[in-house]
């Protein structure tokens, strides 16, 4: 079954593709909403918070919001908790004391790695992804659409 990119606008269907478009907040509303039905938003949430913890630029105030997201993700019992390992846990809680821009970098690559490998590919099957992959293939089959779109198969 061919699915059209045009639904996310010059990006491949890649999960990286998805989360670095600025310009297509439906696809990652779209993945939020599989994901919930899955029981596992979590793995969106933490990953969309740790890109908007690299964007800010107060020392105290990435220290504040880190430790916020620690306490919402990482720690056990966490309200949100995502499925990291042991060590990937420790690391993080260490990463704390002097927190930096790239404290949660090893977590967010273990969350985005199991949504790639897991979640994400149900997703692209999902008959949620295969609307909205029609409705924005017949938006975009004016002449002004992505050139590069070409289908994938999935």
């Amino acid at each position: 079954m061919a699915v059209f990119v045009s639904f996310i606008p010059c990006c491949s269907l890649s999960l990286t593709g998805l989360f670095l478009s600025p310009s297509n907040p439906d696809g990652v509303a779209a993945f939020h909403a599989f994901l919930k039905t899955e029981f596992s938003q979590e793995n969106l949430e933490f990953w969309l918070a740790c890109e908007e913890f690299k964007k800010i630029r107060s020392a105290t105030k990435l220290a504040s919001r880190a430790h916020r997201i620690f306490e919402e993700f990482i720690c056990s019992e966490a309200p949100k908790e995502v499925n990291i390992d042991h060590e990937t846990r420790e690391l993080t809680r260490t990463n704390l004391q002097a927190a930096t821009a790239t404290c949660f970098d090893v977590a967010q690559g273990k969350t985005r790695t199991l949504m790639e490998k897991d979640s994400y590919p149900r997703f692209l099957k999902s008959p949620a992804y295969q609307d909205l992959a029609a409705q924005a293939s017949a938006t975009n089959a004016s002449p002004s659409s992505c050139s590069s779109a070409e289908p994938s198969h999935t």
